[in-house]
């Protein structure tokens, strides 16, 4: 083991030698073939993908608006006529935000409306750090006299709301993992088992996010009643966990009932126990199949969340958009866009981080 770490070790040094050595002959001007068609395929391809895609948004945008102002224009002429719709055309071309059609937001505008949330991210910060300073004397007195502290009430801004969505989809991710690895391993052992039940699992998996809602809220209703407790957290991470557990429940019984039958001989041999077996054995086998679930289930997680969110009314990226779009103020297109794209790169950065860690706990033959 000794030997193939080290062995992977200088094949990582060598891989970043290499690339160093690239990056030199960039600035030095010796470059072989494989060197630029390296360069080409991932380095000035991506970049020229990217710039397509914002050259055709813009472009895309540009023309919705046009659209859409001329849309108005003629609306105007025939309803009030033609001075109005002069005037109309006036505005609009001024730029006035007050007149301006309701289309596509062009990348510049998203980029805006990002940086004017970051704004009012700062400004809240202020505020409730504010408040805490200001009430920390009375809140002592309060917890001192066994009384609840006062606590800040402000509406959320769109960082705070992000953290929210990240703490939710990982509880209902744990959820998951823990219902969901417990009886796939069970149900791998057995082929009994895993008859008896698959129509239960056919079932349950395509059952649409909104009916898991539903379902959980009439339960956790029922039980915190008469509780202070924030009944829209429990029902959003219960339900995703629900919703995004099927995959890591079938993965890992494929992956339990796949394991090599020289291992499991092996282990009678050894006359491991049931669960010395399953720990030793089985679930270092099945990893590999494990952790494809647990991907799976994290990306869905993460899906079905804004939805769960929206409905529950619970603080966080759903419920952003939601409010956005209900507002219909003259920048709400460009902030639900600027959430799109916030809401993909935490996607992205998640399912990297189970890639990494998959990678870290798998084995392989290169380990």
């Amino acid at each position: 083991m000794k030997q193939s770490i080290t062995l992977g070790s200088v094949t990582k040094f060598i891989g970043l030698a290499g690339f160093l050595e690239t990056i030199k002959n960039v600035f030095t001007g010796k470059l072989d073939k494989e060197d630029l068609k390296n360069i080409f395929r991932k380095v000035i391809m991506p970049l020229a993908s990217v710039l397509l895609f914002f050259a055709v948004w813009y472009l895309g945008a540009n023309k919705l608006h046009e659209i859409e102002a001329d849309h108005l224009i003629n609306k105007a002429l025939v309803e009030q006529g033609p001075a109005e719709a002069e005037k109309l055309r006036a505005c609009i071309a001024s730029g006035d935000k007050s007149c301006q059609p309701n289309a596509l937001p062009s990348p510049v505008q998203v980029w805006g409306a990002y940086q004017t949330l970051l704004a009012d991210h700062y400004l809240i910060s202020a505020d409730k750090k504010a408040f805490i300073e200001k009430t920390a004397a009375i809140n002592e007195k309060r917890i001192a006299n066994g009384e609840k502290p006062i606590t800040y009430t402000g509406r959320p801004s769109f960082v705070d709301q992000i953290f929210t969505s990240i703490i939710t989809v990982f509880a209902g991710f744990l959820l998951a993992l823990f219902i969901a690895v417990p009886i796939g391993i069970v149900i791998g052992l057995s082929p009994t088992l895993r008859s008896s039940v698959n129509w239960l699992i056919q079932i349950f998996k395509p059952v649409s996010p909104v009916v898991w809602f539903l379902l959980v809220f009439m339960i956790v209703k029922t039980f915190t009643k008469n509780s202070s407790s924030d009944s829209a957290f429990i029902i959003c991470f219960i339900s995703v966990g629900l919703c995004s557990m099927w995959a890591t429940l079938v993965n890992t019984a494929m992956g339990v009932s796949s394991v090599d039958k020289d291992y499991i001989n092996v282990a009678k041999v050894l006359k491991l126990g049931p669960m010395q077996k399953v720990f030793k054995v089985i679930l270092p086998s099945s990893l590999p199949l494990i952790f494809t679930g647990l991907r799976i289930t994290l990306s869905v997680a993460w899906m079905v969340l804004i939805a769960i969110e929206l409905l529950a009314q619970s603080p966080g990226l759903g419920l952003f958009v939601w409010e956005e779009f209900q507002n219909g103020a003259n920048d709400s297109n460009s902030k639900i866009i600027a959430a799109m794209f916030v809401i993909g790169l935490i996607g992205f950065m998640l399912d990297r981080i189970m890639l990494t860690i998959q990678k870290m706990v798998s084995f392989n033959k290169n380990d």
